[in-house]
């Protein structure tokens, strides 16, 4: 159920599976980088998409330390040939977002030493059909891989998150309808969802192939959500 707040923020309730029942939802509290390179050593060691019959590449799909305030949650990893820097968001479609950030106030380096970066899917899905793009991962991939991003829910706890994409922003506002409808707005968990208080701050993907991101007229949308973003910046990282 979605509660309207604002022009630009709404309280909803996020859409993620249960988190584990020992977990009591608290920003303040840290994680240390022990328990979540243990995660990440767990993830790169997953084949259940492969054993599925699911094609699925191994790739750099994470970043950023355990004490992150800000989490960026992309559909899936690139290609490592697409990324050839090792992390997330290094290609192509990532210094589209980047000059975004950049519009906001934070440059490319300080805002990767400050975010975690991670991925609906953790490895990537291949090409798309039709030669334009990467596949989208299924359904299926996505359940495959949730128990992972539910656990690095857990450990960040973050203030604000950053969904990118309709795949990543569908997994916590639940199903939306045109694109324009969420870009340049801003939402809360509710109380009764998994992140309670978690803002989000959805973008669309940042990739050349994007049909609704190459019209003109959805620019005004994008630039509404980068003003929402530099709110965030000079609310959480002033100092």
């Amino acid at each position: 159920m979605r509660h309207a707040r604002s022009p630009l923020r709404r309280t909803v309730a996020v859409s993620c599976v249960a988190p584990p029942a020992d977990w009591c939802y608290n920003p303040a509290t840290p994680m240390s980088d022990t328990n979540l390179a243990s995660l990440h050593a767990e993830i790169a060691a997953c084949r259940k998409c492969n054993e599925a019959g699911f094609f699925a590449e191994h790739t750099t799909v994470f970043a950023g330390p355990a004490s992150a305030r800000l989490m960026v949650v992309g559909q899936a990893p690139a290609s490592s040939k697409s990324t050839p820097k090792r992390r997330p968001f290094s290609g192509s479609g990532g210094r589209r977002l980047f000059r975004w950030l950049r519009e906001a106030g934070w440059e490319e380096e300080e805002f990767r030493a400050l975010a975690y970066f991670t991925a609906i899917t953790k490895c990537y899905p291949g090409p798309g059909l039709n030669g334009k793009g990467d596949r989208a991962p299924t359904r299926r991939e996505q359940t495959l891989c949730r128990p992972f991003l539910d656990r690095e829910l857990a450990l960040i706890r973050p203030a604000v998150i950053v969904p990118i994409g309709r795949i990543a922003i569908e997994v916590f506002l639940g199903r939306v309808g045109p694109l324009e409808e969420v870009i340049g707005r801003e939402f809360t968990g509710a109380e009764d969802s998994p992140v309670p208080g978690v803002r989000l701050v959805p973008l669309p993907h940042p990739s050349g192939a994007s049909l609704w991101l190459n019209r003109a007229e959805n620019q005004a949308h994008v630039q509404r959500a980068v003003g929402i973003l530099a709110g965030v910046r000079m609310e959480l990282f002033r100092n």
